[in-house]
């Protein structure tokens, strides 16, 4: 019904006004007991066979919804009736931020993808914290993606790091350093190996000062060469945290079926969905590689199909998490892809 009815409907509008009526459509109909049941019914599987420990977490179900989509928090642990094993909150910055300028926000439906250059909008460390500490947590993993404001330059970035770490710490089960954005000015420039080392590790130091430290992991680009894919593999190796999520999105253009003037026209931003699907596969296949396994990687990027998760879940991800896909396929799609993980 979503693929024939709803996607129709919602594409007809500005994706990031759709967006925000999506949320709050959900949001409201998850208060509702009803609806919440029937959604679980609808879309929920519950099956030992399902449930994945990893970095001592004990995972529902390896399928998790991507960071970007629930920036605020605003649904959080009720991703769950949508069958979701974890979901991950943020980009969170220290402080509240407005984002890039709109319209910023770009469907390319020929390729099965999106465009975006939202640039960290978001309530702030602080709104997220509270709404996090209202929620069940029951059911579902709960991650907290975190960066920095836009106007703090590189060289204090780990302060906002810290901030939000430690802001979000009582409410969330694991964190992503989130250095690979290509949306916020020079951010990508941290993922530099001395910048980076230091960075990751002055976190663990601030985790290992908590009673009950919580899993790092730290999300990287898909745009790296096999030598930058080197240093990744060592730094994370060195820092001591518990692995990568691969990928984030693309600033290639490459082979894209949408008309070179109308992707000119769109400029800058973030591309994800299908065209990502192949080189998200290939860096997790190499990190895992070259790391002999020795670190957690979950993958994320261009799965539309159960056929996708399992070549990222055989490539060497513990995990797989949806966006773009799970737009253009609806919640269906994480049904279909825990009903071939358990065949």
């Amino acid at each position: 019904m979503y693929k024939q009815i709803l996607r129709p409907i919602l594409f007809l509008f500005d994706p990031e006004q759709i967006h925000h009526f999506s949320f709050w459509s959900i949001k409201t109909a998850f208060k509702i007991p009803f609806f919440a049941h029937i959604a679980e019914k609808m879309f929920r599987i519950d099956s030992p066979k399902l449930v994945q420990k990893v970095m001592g977490l004990n995972f529902p179900n390896p399928v998790g919804l991507a960071a970007g989509f629930d920036k605020d928090a605003k649904i959080g642990t009720d991703w769950r009736y949508l069958g979701f094993g974890f979901v991950e909150i943020g980009t969170i910055t220290p402080r509240p931020q407005a984002g890039n300028p709109k319209k910023r926000l770009f469907r390319l439906p020929k390729d099965q993808a999106v465009i975006n250059r939202m640039g960290f909008n978001n309530e702030g460390a602080d709104i997220a914290a509270q709404r996090l500490a209202k929620m069940d947590r029951k059911g579902i993993i709960l991650g907290a993606n975190i960066g920095k404001n836009k106007d703090t330059p590189n060289e204090k970035a780990t302060e906002d790091y810290l901030i939000c770490f430690e802001k979000l710490f009582p409410f969330v089960d694991y964190f992503v350093v989130n250095v690979s954005s290509p949306n916020t000015p020079n951010l990508r420039a941290l993922q530099e190996k001395e910048p980076l080392t230091d960075l990751l590790l002055t976190l663990r130091r601030k985790n290992e000062s908590f009673p009950n430290p919580k899993p790092i992991l730290l999300k990287i680009a898909p745009d790296l060469t096999d030598s930058q894919l080197d240093d990744i593999v060592e730094v994370v190796q060195n820092a001591g945290i518990e692995g990568v999520i691969a990928s984030n999105t693309t600033i290639y253009r490459e082979s894209l079926q949408t008309d070179a003037s109308q992707v000119s026209e769109i400029g800058a931003g973030g591309l994800s969905g299908k065209p990502l699907t192949k080189r998200s596969t290939e860096v997790i296949a190499y990190l895992h590689q070259k790391s002999k396994g020795s670190f957690v990687i979950i993958g994320v990027g261009g799965i539309f199909s159960a056929k996708d998760a399992k070549e990222k879940l055989a490539a060497g991800a513990s995990l797989v998490q949806l966006y773009t896909g799970f737009i253009y396929e609806g919640p269906a799609l994480v049904k279909a892809i825990l009903q071939q993980i358990l065949m």
